[in-house]
């Protein structure tokens, strides 16, 4: 228990590593037991600060921060509404056509893997493969029947969908324009020692900022260049399996290859396999090759310096917790714990650590060290 209790004198004494310790529990647990809540004012916060990058190149151009605001708010309501009558109908066609074609597709599927014990004997057994066959049935049924639920509540889930359209503008606006009043606001509520907290903010608005804003570039490239190339080379569904090409960069090395048999699996369901098929199929994988090894590394450099095991670390531990969301988010979340560690102050060094070691009953000798 000394031990324990030293360690946390240690760390914690510190009047700014304590503030900074009470923010992230609150922040944490207002996301998890309020994120339903505030999803609206969290999609709202997270869009403003996309837009606040061009408010704040228009200012340094001397346009007055108002009517850069309003600009920025114009272009933003133009791409909405412009998503809302133009694209997200010819997406929801699109996804129409795929689910009712996604029977046939599952039994064509069904068929290939019934052929397997056939053609490879050694290696799969009818049995494996009626068990795999039953196990895919058995999730399917499932998500039928979460389709069917969403459907019959579509009444409230298109409620809740309006409300966004007319609350996030609304919000966005007012994050844009009154920006200061709010920052000062908050600012009124936290401890005036806040040298740590300013630190770690100003790593995390680095980091996550250009993270975020290549993220929008990315998917906005990988997306319009899928589309293009999926509808040259004839495939079904380009605009949907280019926007899920666009969205699998947000789930590192897990995203690529879930788009990359779902468009296989799409092919193979147009045209068997075929000359047509393998062209799609190395299409897709050149351009996630491409995406990973040009885009990315123009985009994030020097930005996101993470290790690819703590990358495939934070997926696999917020995946578990908030599912999809927690996979969408890991890599930020990855980046501010970063920050954390990056500024939470260092421990002493041991010639300072030696008189605490003393009092715990440990003696050091030239060149070792016992207890006594």
């Amino acid at each position: 228990m000394r031990f324990v209790r030293d360690w946390f004198q240690r760390h914690f004494a510190n009047p700014q590593v304590a503030g900074l310790a009470l923010l992230l529990v609150v922040g944490f647990a207002i996301v998890v037991f309020m994120g339903r809540l505030l999803a609206p004012v969290l999609a709202s916060l997270v869009i403003a600060y996309l837009l606040e990058a061009i408010v704040g190149y228009l200012e340094r151009r001397r346009c007055p921060r108002w009517l850069a605001v309003i600009l920025v708010f114009m272009v933003f309501l133009v791409a909405l509404f412009g998503d809302i009558f133009g694209l997200i109908p010819l997406l929801s066609q699109q996804a129409a056509q795929f689910f009712q074609l996604l029977p046939t597709m599952i039994a064509r599927g069904h068929e290939l893997l019934l052929s397997l014990p056939e053609h490879y004997p050694d290696l799969f057994s009818e049995a494996q493969v009626n068990h795999l066959v039953s196990a895919i049935h058995v999730e399917v049924a499932q998500s039928g029947q979460e389709v069917f639920s969403w459907s019959v509540a579509s009444v409230r889930n298109l409620f809740m969908l309006a409300m966004y359209f007319v609350l996030v503008p609304l919000l966005v606006f007012f994050f844009l324009k009154d920006k200061e009043q709010l920052i000062e606001w908050c600012k009124s509520y936290l401890p005036r020692e806040r040298k740590l907290i300013v630190q770690v903010w100003r790593e995390v608005d680095f980091q996550i900022g250009n993270y975020v804003r290549g993220k929008c570039i990315e998917i906005l490239i990988v997306w319009v260049v899928s589309f293009l190339t999926f509808s040259i080379l004839g495939l079904q569904f380009p605009i949907l399996l280019g926007l899920l090409m666009g969205l699998s960069v947000l789930i590192p090395y897990i995203g690529a290859m879930a788009i990359t048999l779902l468009v296989a699996f799409v092919a193979y369901f147009q045209w068997g396999f075929s000359a047509e098929f393998v062209e799609v199929l190395g299409a897709a994988v050149i351009i996630q090759f491409l995406d990973g090894n040009v885009l990315v590394p123009f985009l994030f450099a020097e930005v996101v310096d993470l290790h690819p095991v703590a990358v495939i670390v934070a997926i696999v531990v917020f995946g578990g917790i908030w599912g999809f969301w927690g996979l969408f988010f890991a890599i930020p979340l990855a980046t501010l714990i970063q920050a954390v560690l990056k500024a939470w102050p260092k421990l002493p060094p041991v010639e300072e650590q030696r008189p605490l070691l003393k009092r715990w009953g440990i003696r050091f000798l030239p060149g070792r060290q016992r207890s006594r």
